[in-house]
């Protein structure tokens, strides 16, 4: 069975953001007005986070973080959510959210040990620019990241491969200037992501929690 993950490298992203904008155009998620930015309504599916350690502008250290939903193995935020909105796809093992059930309760984003999933406060007709490849979101439901699903099935349908390094990937991925981003399937042996992780020492973000994420980062 096919499970998708996705395998960053930390030495070789410079914070550029790239994978940010790119995640915004492919899957139109709003981007927070002035009020929603000063009440930290953020919606950014995905983010990269800087942590300045030591030293004084121009000589600082510091470490960066890229974060997404990690697709766990075993979700908290499925076990949850009282209506079903969010599920586990058998086919690929992403974590999906159908859009038509979620009531807001907020419950999975409590769940969510990442902080990865994000309250929609933006009706979609405001967006300057909708893809019509995703689904419309109505405000008042809960949205999180795919892995673009919609790139993936749409693959799948035209018999394309899938996968790093000449297959198709999620936008973030795509955007990555300096190539951080691995994505391939875990249980195949011989893709990049597998070859990676076999190669290098690697960690997951809050694995003695059992989530078992599907997120993987190269130390």
């Amino acid at each position: 069975m096919v499970r998708y993950a996705m395998v960053i490298d930390l030495d070789k992203c410079v914070g550029c953001q790239a994978c940010v904008i790119a995640c915004k155009a492919e899957n139109s998620v709003a981007s927070s007005t002035p009020d929603e930015y000063a009440k930290k309504r953020l919606t950014r599916w995905n983010r990269v986070i800087t942590v300045y350690k030591e030293g004084k502008y121009p000589n600082v250290s510091a470490s960066i973080m890229p974060i997404l939903c990690n697709h766990c193995e075993n979700p908290p935020c499925v076990k949850v959510c009282p209506v079903g909105a969010t599920y586990k796809r058998e086919d690929g093992g992403m974590v999906l959210q159908r859009y038509e059930r979620c009531i807001g309760c907020k419950y999975c984003m409590i769940a969510c040990p990442y902080g990865q999933r994000f309250f929609n406060f933006t009706e979609q007709p405001e967006l300057e620019y909708h893809n019509p490849d995703v689904p419309g979101r109505d405000a008042g439901i809960v949205e999180k990241c795919t892995f673009c699903v919609h790139r993936l099935d749409k693959a799948i349908a035209e018999g394309k491969k899938i996968g790093s390094p000449d297959g198709v990937v999620p936008a973030c991925t795509e955007a990555c200037p300096a190539g951080t981003r691995t994505f391939g399937d875990l249980d195949d042996p011989d893709s990049e992501v597998s070859k990676l992780l076999a190669s290098r020492r690697n960690y997951q973000l809050r694995a003695d929690l059992g989530t078992e994420p599907h997120i993987y980062y190269l130390d």
